[in-house]
């Protein structure tokens, strides 16, 4: 079961970051959060996992993935978590850049059309990234049912998602550390 005061306290102390930082949105910002030193952290990764397969709840879909490199960290721990809860799902990656060689893909894994998936993320700002992910999801065939992230920074992800017809769930907020989102 998924315990929120942990993720919370594992964040605090390994991701989150005060300073001047310029995101992959563009956007600037007075704080960081990094992602990978949750994902790739033992008791993070478990943490993570299990919050997601809660929100996923009893209707699993076939897979779960988002774009690399971000997302391949929460795709494996819920993957391999689906396994112990014995409620298997699949993980897939969406690469940035097709290989160039092979079957040229850009979505990679025991996936094929028609496969309902979520697309996981570690930090939303304006879902830039995840929107890439589910243009290359869809073009492969597959239909996203929704996005979940770590974290909501809560500056557009939410509303960039609802426009498109796609819910964001997060197992945490930006307000969860006691900051409070730019106003819209």
């Amino acid at each position: 079961m998924y315990d929120k005061r942990a993720l919370m306290e594992l964040v605090r102390e390994k991701a989150l970051k005060f300073g001047d930082f310029t995101l992959v949105s563009g956007k600037k910002a007075t704080y960081y959060l990094d992602g990978k030193q949750v994902t790739l952290d033992p008791a993070g990764a478990r943490l993570v996992a299990e919050g997601i397969l809660d929100l996923l709840g009893p209707e699993m879909p076939t897979a779960v993935g988002g774009m690399a490199i971000g997302a391949d960290p929460i795709t494996a721990a819920v993957v391999t978590m689906s396994a112990v809860r014995e409620t298997p799902v699949v993980g897939f990656m969406v690469r940035k850049q097709s290989k160039g060689h092979g079957t040229n893909q850009y979505v990679e894994g025991p996936v094929k059309p028609g496969d309902e998936v979520v697309i996981v993320e570690d930090v939303v700002t304006t879902g830039g990234s995840s929107l890439e992910a589910i243009e290359r999801v869809e073009a492969f065939g597959m239909k996203v049912t929704r996005v979940i992230a770590i974290i909501d920074r809560m500056e557009g992800g939410a509303e960039a998602f609802a426009k498109r017809g796609y819910e964001l769930a997060s197992l945490l907020t930006i307000r969860d550390f006691g900051i409070e989102p730019p106003a819209a």
